[in-house]
């Protein structure tokens, strides 16, 4: 008995659960898309499976069950949305971000070889940069983009979920690239996650000097245009000279010793970094940081704190004796 055209009505929970637990980390990663928020995802799902247990009498086959959950997904966040954000993000920082761990990202199903567009816009649009792009967006046009261009719904089946014809489908659409242009990097960044030298060079050279605490020498990988933010905490520096002039006035060069760990969340590079505790004996966690490279530079850090680091699955302390 096929699970995406059975009717639903007499399914137990048990069985129900079973069918829908198939799709919660693509849903999850859904949501995430259209909240940013990790933890706002997580609820948004468990939202989804009690709505749809409560309605699976409304399923009729008519669509898969997949898509039947991600209309009531995206209609789950859109409602959250109203609630808690009526306002689109304004200027160049998204104070709500949350990091999405990569080992769970590759829970999601993998495209094929023959789909390597389908690969890109994966990993493009689980970037930290589209993050802070699309939440620029009102919540009916974000939603638009990401199940037209991510998904790649067909417009009417995006009209029918939200109540629109399709011609307002496609112009929210239109609309929502403009909008996300404004805010996307023009260039994609270097790092894949595969064997590329340079760029975990790079990134070895990022650790090593901040765990120095060299100043002189982060500053030498970054670019002339290197964003840096560290939501949700307000503010958002832009140019090298206002990001060195940021670390130098916060007291960087005189923190402490560091020891750091690599790791790698939304498809980029990643250092967790840990700070000395005289008296607990050991490193504690400090903060995450986020790195973009793009053309052979650091074009963006994203910096989260240590409440952080439990749901990636870091280091709770490091020993004294932690290799950084």
């Amino acid at each position: 008995m096929g699970a995406d055209t059975r009717e639903l009505a007499d399914v137990d929970e048990p069985t129900f659960t079973g069918l829908a637990q198939r799709h919660r980390r693509e849903l999850h990663v859904h949501c995430y898309r259209m909240l940013g928020s990790f933890e706002d995802a997580e609820d948004t799902v468990q939202e989804t499976f009690l709505r749809a247990w409560r309605r699976r009498e409304t399923f009729e086959g008519r669509s898969t069950f997949r898509a039947w959950l991600y209309r009531i997904a995206t209609n789950a966040c859109l409602d959250l949305l109203a609630r808690s954000r009526p306002e689109p993000a304004t200027g160049g920082e998204v104070r709500w971000l949350q990091p999405y761990p990569d080992r769970l990202l590759d829970e999601l199903p993998a495209a094929g070889a023959d789909q390597p567009e389908a690969v890109a816009v994966a990993r493009e649009t689980i970037e930290l940069a589209y993050l802070v792009a699309v939440q620029h967006l009102a919540p009916r046009p974000r939603a638009v983009l990401i199940l037209r261009d991510v998904l790649g719904w067909p417009a009417k089946d995006v009209a029918e979920l939200l109540g629109d014809s399709v011609n307002s489908v496609n112009s929210a659409l239109q609309r929502a690239r403009a909008g996300m242009r404004e805010h996307l990097p023009a260039e994609r960044q270097d790092w894949t996650g595969d064997a590329d030298a340079g760029t975990r060079e790079l990134v070895r050279r990022f650790t090593d000097a901040s765990i120095a605490t060299d100043i002189d020498g982060l500053a030498a990988l970054l670019r002339d245009d290197v964003r840096c933010s560290m939501p949700p905490t307000p503010g958002l520096q832009i140019g090298r000279d206002a990001v060195v002039t940021g670390w130098i006035d916060d007291g960087f060069a005189d923190l402490g010793h560091l020891r750091a760990v690599g790791t790698a969340v939304n498809r980029q590079p990643a250092v967790a970094f840990y700070l000395w505790r005289e008296s607990e004996g050991a490193y504690l966690p400090l903060t995450l940081d986020v790195l973009r490279i793009t053309g052979g530079a650091i074009s963006a850090i994203t910096t989260f704190h240590a409440d952080r680091f439990a749901r990636l699955e870091l280091p709770e302390r490091l020993p004294a004796d932690a290799a950084s």
